[in-house]
């Protein structure tokens, strides 16, 4: 019989090409196979780059629209590099020389920091993928070695004869947000933070004695209950700004238009006043629950009495409240404290309820004090995290009467954490004429 030699016919140069950038990209989706610290700077430059990307942009984009009058392009890419400061926190100083000195710049545009911070999520998620549980402080070490020495390089590139950062904010000050997205994108990769850690939260919860199960799913309770406060205060304020936007719409334009910025600065503008939004939001809130807001030294915005001095000549501005009183906003914490009281009925763990049943006899008196704790513990959670919002979106421009702006701290938090423990205590008692017992009622 004769023999035959087969021979294997070589695949074409496309079929090669393309099952090599298959084979790259899933690589890239499945860890690049670098040492874990290497890969987590990698993965920090990335966010690094495509964050400052975010904001040359439109600084170059103004740059020739000539929105600055005598700046060249380097002038508008220092004042990007700031734009990238203050989205991380990062205060800049005004330089003595200047006409009106002394003052620090401090308005965070939580809309710009949410670019850097997801990109950081991606990273986290990237990272955890690639790292046991027990390794992951490897990668995110040194992905913050990297982005800290990023932001000392923005701060010392940034640096103008009117403002700079002070160098050790810039090297430190971003880490919070690059950090806190890793994190964050880790435990989504993970599913938990016991997978993520190597500790195994519910083995040492099923060791533990039956009272001290029912106090932490009592405690897990209250401050999940605490979010869903906080959440539906600020989706009400969110609502309640686009409602009060579309009403005086035309206000807006009116003063978009007396700007003249061309179709460049306009874009710019819109951008900049979308960076703003979610402190916008946050501002409605406060004004909402009472404490107003301080806008410089001549101006006081509060649903009870308003006082707006003079302004900058921004747009969103406009959406200002003049008049009133608006008593009605006072409703919208307690409708959010409604939403939460509401969810801890539907949990079902409210076992300090149960434990005060059984210590005292009347039912009443139990209810009565254990719902009592429930409105306060959880608009202590609620106002926790809102005051932190608050805390974030206020702000000086660093001159003249705008030293400072931004809700009122102490009354708008503590108006708040009444408003939303009443509410709460109101959701948690009228719930059940509502809620269908699917036992009671089979």
């Amino acid at each position: 019989m004769e023999h035959v030699e087969t021979t294997r016919e070589r695949p074409s140069f496309t079929t090669r090409v393309t099952n090599g950038l298959a084979a790259f990209r899933q690589g890239l989706r499945d860890g690049l196979p670098f040492p874990l610290w290497c890969q987590g700077a990698l993965e920090a430059l990335q966010a690094w780059i495509l964050s400052l990307i975010v904001v040359f942009v439109p600084a170059l984009a103004a740059w020739y629209g000539k929105a600055f009058n005598d700046a060249t392009w380097m002038d508008s890419l220092k004042l990007g590099g700031q734009w990238w400061l203050t989205a991380h926190g990062v205060p800049l100083v005004r330089n003595a020389d200047v006409a009106d000195p002394g003052g620090v710049l401090w308005f965070v545009p939580l809309g710009l920091t949410l670019i850097p911070f997801l990109l950081c999520v991606r990273a986290g998620r990237r990272l955890a993928r690639a790292s046991w549980s027990n390794q992951l402080w490897q990668p995110i070490a040194g992905a913050a070695v990297i982005y800290a020495l990023g932001g000392l390089g923005v701060g010392l590139f940034g640096r103008t004869p009117e403002t700079s950062a002070p160098w050790w904010a810039a090297l430190t000050i971003p880490l919070a947000v690059a950090v806190a997205g890793m994190i964050v994108g880790a435990r989504r990769e993970a599913g938990s933070f016991s997978r993520l850690i190597g500790f195994d939260a519910a083995e040492r919860v099923r060791q533990a004695s039956q009272f001290y199960r029912w106090a932490g799913s009592y405690v897990w309770a209250v401050v999940r209950a605490g979010l869903v406060g906080a959440l539906s205060a600020f989706g009400l304020a969110a609502l309640l700004l686009v409602v009060w936007g579309f009403i005086h719409w035309t206000d807006v334009v009116d003063g978009g238009l007396q700007l003249s910025p061309g179709a460049v600065g306009s874009a710019v503008i819109m951008l900049g006043q979308m960076a703003y939004l979610p402190n916008l939001v946050v501002w409605v809130l406060a004004y909402c629950s009472g404490g107003g807001l301080t806008l410089g030294e001549p101006s006081f915005v509060s649903p009870f009495e308003s006082s707006v001095g003079p302004m900058p000549s921004y747009p969103i501005l406009e959406l200002l409240p003049t008049g009133g009183p608006h008593w009605w906003v006072l409703a919208l914490p307690v409708v959010a404290g409604i939403a939460a009281g509401w969810w801890f009925l539907r949990e079902g763990e409210n076992h300090l309820e149960e434990w005060a049943e059984i210590r005292t006899s009347p039912r009443w008196l139990a209810l009565t004090w254990s719902t009592l704790v429930l409105g306060i513990v959880v608009a202590l959670v609620s106002t926790v995290l809102v005051a932190l919002a608050f805390a974030l979106t206020s702000g000086s421009l660093g001159v003249g009467v705008f030293t400072y702006f931004g809700p009122s701290l102490l009354n708008s938090t503590l108006f708040l954490g009444a408003e939303m423990a009443v509410g709460t205590m109101l959701g948690y008692l009228i719930a059940p004429l509502f809620e269908r017992d699917p036992v009671l009622d089979a």
